[in-house]
Parts: structure tokens; C-alpha cells; sequence
């Protein structure tokens, strides 16, 4: 059975059985948090247990590394409609040991998407139009470091006002234990 046949059999069932109940939720997270993760599957319920919050409590805000890279891209736009539209107080910027994203080598990513079929004419194209390529799909280095940079394009955004802590952390993928970067009270 293909993936998404088997994911709509599921629902189909799980709308049935009413086994949404448990989940339903205001729009306004009951914790009054945004967080902003990486789209890792490790944290998928890891994260959540390991900071006690349940469906309905925060604004999940996942991507690559928790990187924060543009502070006008979709990331930051989120945070900002979470914070003014939804009523989250605070900020999480939750990044992870072993991440895919720490020293990870773009040209084996662009050689893999070339391998499926994307050629040199539309990165050409691509780079005319002012991107790099492999600059946007470099990682990083240092967790703590970057962690920290994220952390400073929310705080440090015209439109997050000075009353929102905005605080660094990073999750152990195997225990859920955290390590506090930035506490966000502190400034």
C-alpha cells in the first residue's frame, strides 16, 4: 500500500472511532508558548514530554536545525503571528544534539538532487537570481552557537518588542535532557 493511501485508511478510522476527543484545543496555546524546533522525528513526542507540554499548550514552529536564517522568512513570520495573533508570551528556540544540519556538506545535497534529475542549467537560473545554493543549504558548525543566533534574530527583531523572553535551549535526542543556552528573563 502506498503511504498516502495508508495515512488516509488511518484517518478515515480514527474520525470514526472519534479518537480526535482528546486532542481538540483552542487556537491560543494554554501555555502561551511558541517554539521553534527542528523538523528531527526523534522530537517528534520527545520534545513535547520532555518539556511538559501536551497538544493545544504551544505553537510548534519546526525547521532544518532550528535555524532561524532570514528574518523575514516563514520562520520568523510564524513567530511574529504566534506572539501578535496568538497570544504566545514567550519564545523557545530548541535545538538538538546529533542534528543533521551540524556540519552538514551542501554539495552532497545538490549532488544528490542532481542525481535526481535537476540540472546545472536550473542552478544557473537559480543563481541568477541572487541565491547560492549552497550557501542556503549550509548548516552549522557549533549548536550552542547557533542556537544562540536564532535566539538573536528574535530578540533582536523590529517587530518583537522587549517584553517577549525569547530563550535558547538544546535537547538531548536520547534522554530529553536540556540544556539551557539563553535564558531569555536574563535580559
Amino acid at each position: 500500500m502506498r503511504k498516502l493511501d495508508e495515512i488516509l485508511e488511518f484517518n478515515k478510522k480514527f474520525v470514526e472511532n472519534q479518537d480526535y476527543v482528546s486532542y481538540v484545543s483552542d487556537v491560543v496555546p494554554n501555555k502561551k508558548l511558541a517554539i521553534v524546533t527542528c523538523m528531527d522525528a526523534r522530537l517528534i513526542e520527545l520534545l513535547q514530554k520532555a518539556i511538559n507540554i501536551k497538544n493545544g499548550d504551544a505553537k510548534m514552529i519546526k525547521t532544518a536545525g532550528a535555524q532561524i536564517n532570514n528574518p523575514f522568512g516563514s520562520i520568523m513570520r510564524s513567530v511574529i503571528v504566534a506572539v501578535y495573533a496568538l497570544k504566545a508570551e514567550e519564545v523557545l528556540v530548541v535545538g538538538h544534539k546529533n542534528c543533521g544540519m551540524n556540519s552538514m556538506d551542501p554539495s552532497k545535497v545538490i549532488n544528490e538532487i542532481k542525481s535526481r534529475g535537476v540540472d546545472d542549467k536550473t542552478f544557473e537560473i537559480i543563481s541568477h537570481t541572487g541565491i547560492d545554493v549552497e550557501d542556503w543549504l549550509k548548516g552549522f558548525t557549533d549548536l550552542e552557537e547557533e542556537v544562540k543566533r536564532s535566539v538573536n534574530v528574535v530578540r533582536n527583531h523590529p517587530l518583537v518588542t522587549k517584553d517577549v523572553p525569547v530563550h535558547g535551549l538544546i535537547i538531548d535526542p536520547k534522554t530529553g535532557e536540556l540544556e539551557l543556552v539563553t535564558n531569555g528573563y536574563d535580559l
